[in-house]
C-alpha cells in the first residue's frame, strides 16, 4: 500500500509546479482580459468588423479554456487531496489504486500545461501553416510525404484542432509532390514550429518488387499565419499570378475551370499555390495568405541570420535530418536533436506526437536559454 507521505509529496509537487503555471500566465490578467473581451462581443456593431470580431471572439474562447483548464486542474487535486486521506482512513486498496491512477492523469496533464507557458515566442499564439515537399528518394519519398500530412491531421484531429488543405501537388505513381494545409488553433504555430526540419523513412518499399529497403526524405516547413496588424509590403509589380486548372489523383479533374492560383514572388523566388476552392478569387486570396506568411518568415529569420528558426528551410536528404522514422530491420521513431524515442511507430505515424513535441518545445527553450 502506498504510504501517505508518498502520496503527500507528489500531491505537493504538482500542486507547487500548477502555482508556478498560474503565475506564468498571470491568471488575473487572463480573467480580466475576459472581462473586456466579454464587453466587446456583446456590442451591437460587432460583427460589421468580421476581422476583427473573428480575432475578439478568437481570443475569448482561447483564454477562457485557458482559465477553465488551470481551474480544473486545482479542483482536481483539492480532491484527489481528499481521496487519499478518505482512502487511507479506511484502508481502501480501491480508493487508493483509483488515486494512484488520477495522480498520473494529473502529472501528465499539469506537464502538458506547462509545455504551453514556454511558448513565448514572437508568433508562438498563431495559427498555423504547414508545407511539406517530397525530397531524395524518388516514389517513396512521395509516399513519405504523404504518411507526414495524414500524421498532422490526424494529431490535429485528436485535439479538435481544425485544419484546412490548401493545395496539394500529386506524385505520378504514389504520394504527393507538396501540400501545404492550416491547423486552425491557437498556439499551433508555437507548437508545431519544433516540427520543421527533414524527416528520414527507412523501410521495405512497397514499391521495389524486389523487396529492398529504401531510405527516404521528406521536408517539413511551419509558418505562422499572418493578422491584419503584420506589415509586410507586397507590390503588385513583384507578384506573377498564374491560374491553371485544379487536379486531383491520377491528373483527375476537380473541375472545369481555371480555378487554381499559383503566386511567385519575384524578388525572393518564392512560390504558392492554392486549388482546394472553386473560385479563382477566393484561392488568389488564400494564396496571398500563405504567400505572406512565408515571407514574413524569411524577413525574420533573415533578421536573426539564421534561416533556419522560423522557415525550416532544409534540404531533405542525406546529413540534416532532425528525425528518423525506422520500420525495418526494426521499428523505431528517433528524434536526432532531444533523443526522445518510440517503438510505436504505427501510433506516431497515426498523430500520436504530443510526446515529441513536447520534448522538442523543452529542447528548444533549453538551447535558447544556453545561447
Amino acid at each position: 500500500m502506498r504510504v501517505a507521505t508518498d502520496f503527500a509529496e507528489q500531491i505537493k509537487a504538482l500542486d507547487g509546479t500548477l502555482s508556478s503555471i498560474e503565475k506564468v500566465l498571470d491568471v488575473d490578467s487572463m480573467r480580466s482580459e475576459i472581462a473586456d473581451l466579454q464587453e466587446q462581443v456583446s456590442a451591437p456593431d460587432l460583427w460589421n468588423d468580421q476581422a476583427n470580431a473573428q480575432r475578439v471572439t478568437g481570443r475569448l474562447n482561447t483564454l477562457q479554456h485557458d482559465t477553465e483548464r488551470v481551474a480544473n486542474l486545482r479542483a482536481r487535486i483539492e480532491d484527489l487531496e481528499v481521496l487519499v486521506e478518505l482512502s487511507q482512513e479506511e484502508a481502501d486498496a480501491d480508493s487508493i489504486a483509483e488515486a494512484e491512477t488520477e495522480l498520473s492523469r494529473l502529472r501528465t496533464e499539469i506537464e502538458s500545461l506547462e509545455v504551453r507557458t514556454l511558448l513565448s515566442g514572437e508568433y508562438d499564439e498563431r495559427e498555423a501553416l504547414v508545407s511539406i515537399r517530397s525530397g531524395a528518394g524518388g516514389v517513396d519519398a512521395a509516399d513519405f510525404a504523404e504518411m507526414l500530412q495524414r500524421m498532422y491531421v490526424r494529431w490535429a484531429e485528436r485535439h479538435g484542432y481544425p485544419t484546412e488543405v490548401y493545395d496539394v501537388s500529386y506524385a505520378e505513381e504514389a504520394g504527393i509532390k507538396s501540400t501545404t494545409f492550416a491547423v486552425k488553433a491557437p498556439y499551433a504555430y508555437g507548437t508545431l514550429s519544433v516540427e520543421a526540419g527533414t524527416h528520414r523513412l527507412v523501410r521495405i518499399s512497397p514499391f521495389d518488387n524486389q523487396g529492398r529497403r529504401q531510405t527516404s526524405f521528406a521536408a517539413v516547413e511551419v509558418v505562422p499565419v499572418l493578422e491584419e496588424t503584420d506589415q509586410i509590403d507586397l507590390p503588385d509589380e513583384e507578384v506573377r499570378v498564374d491560374v491553371y486548372r485544379s487536379s486531383g489523383p491520377g491528373g483527375q479533374s476537380v473541375n472545369t475551370t481555371d480555378s487554381a492560383v499559383r503566386l511567385t514572388h519575384i524578388p525572393t523566388g518564392t512560390v504558392v499555390s492554392c486549388q482546394n476552392e472553386k473560385s479563382q478569387l477566393q484561392n488568389k486570396a488564400s494564396a496571398m495568405v500563405i504567400l505572406k506568411a512565408k515571407l514574413l518568415a524569411l524577413k525574420k529569420a533573415e533578421e536573426r541570420a539564421h534561416l533556419d528558426e522560423l522557415r525550416g528551410d532544409v534540404q531533405a536528404s542525406w546529413g540534416d535530418q532532425m528525425r528518423n522514422y525506422v520500420l525495418n530491420p526494426y521499428q523505431m521513431v528517433k528524434d536526432l536533436r532531444t533523443e526522445h524515442e518510440s517503438g510505436n511507430t504505427q501510433a506516431v505515424l497515426d498523430g500520436e506526437i504530443d510526446d515529441f513535441v513536447e520534448a522538442g518545445i523543452r529542447w528548444r527553450r533549453n538551447n535558447e536559454g544556453s545561447a
